[in-house]
């Protein structure tokens, strides 16, 4: 170990286990597993030669991790797709909100250390972005690659339904509207266009003030995107992280 504190063997066991039942990987390095699943409002209990340690540099490095591989996912199973939809794609499958619920399918947010007082409601995703950094060091990138996609995102993760659904945001927002007896309207306006391809936006407006914008390469998307901040921001997230 490397003088991270005194860890509770039943914990480390936990750790250990879930890695190799859900994982599929005994773990060359143990401790960049107890660091991914320490939240900084428990640093306290893991010191390094005077420094607190917690799982901010491994998400950080994770997420980065998470990006390539999907990226490269993507990019492989829709040839025909352009960048600025393969961009929405991943953006979708990589949300907090998804790795969140992954997270809880994966019981992983059960062996966070944590506060039990921390506001942390992203907890889980902020795991799962760092426990995919951790592996990155502890088994290089095309190890790492096979057990998100194979491993981790078949068992637990309907890629295909993700990517290509779309929850009805303008429906959810008009009803608000007209609850609340708000007049809705949008604007539009072209953001950017290179290679032929138009990227729009859309202004939402409530009684003719700004209530959200969205960018999409069609302009019902940038429509869909800005009713669904919309809703984020007035209903706040539609699922609870941790």
């Amino acid at each position: 170990m490397l003088g991270l504190g005194k860890h509770h063997d039943a914990h480390e066991k936990e750790i250990r286990r879930f890695l190799r039942t859900v994982v599929g990987i005994r773990p060359g390095n143990l401790d960049l597993y107890l660091i991914a699943l320490t939240h900084r409002s428990a640093s306290d209990n893991h010191t390094l030669n005077g420094h607190v340690l917690n799982n901010e540099r491994l998400e950080y490095l994770g997420d980065a991790v998470l990006d390539a591989i999907m990226a490269e996912f993507l990019f492989k199973k829709y040839p025909l797709k352009f960048e600025g939809e393969l961009t929405e794609m991943r953006s979708k499958l990589v949300s907090r909100e998804r790795l969140g619920q992954l997270s809880r399918k994966l019981h992983l947010n059960e062996l966070i250390t944590i506060d039990p007082h921390a506001h942390a409601k992203s907890a889980g995703g902020d795991a799962f972005e760092a426990l995919v950094g951790a592996i990155f060091l502890d088994k290089g990138y095309e190890k790492t690659k096979r057990i998100v996609l194979k491993k981790i995102f078949e068992n637990y993760y309907d890629l295909d339904t993700v990517v290509m659904e779309e929850s009805n945001f303008k429906s959810k927002i008009l009803n608000w509207a007209q609850h609340n007896h708000k007049k809705l309207s949008f604007e539009h306006e072209v953001a950017e266009q290179k290679h032929g391809n138009r990227l729009y936006r859309a202004k939402l407006l409530s009684d003719g003030k700004l209530l959200s914008e969205g960018l999409g390469y069609t302009v019902k998307k940038a429509e869909q995107v800005a009713a669904e901040r919309a809703c984020t921001k007035i209903f706040g997230s539609k699922e609870q992280e941790d």
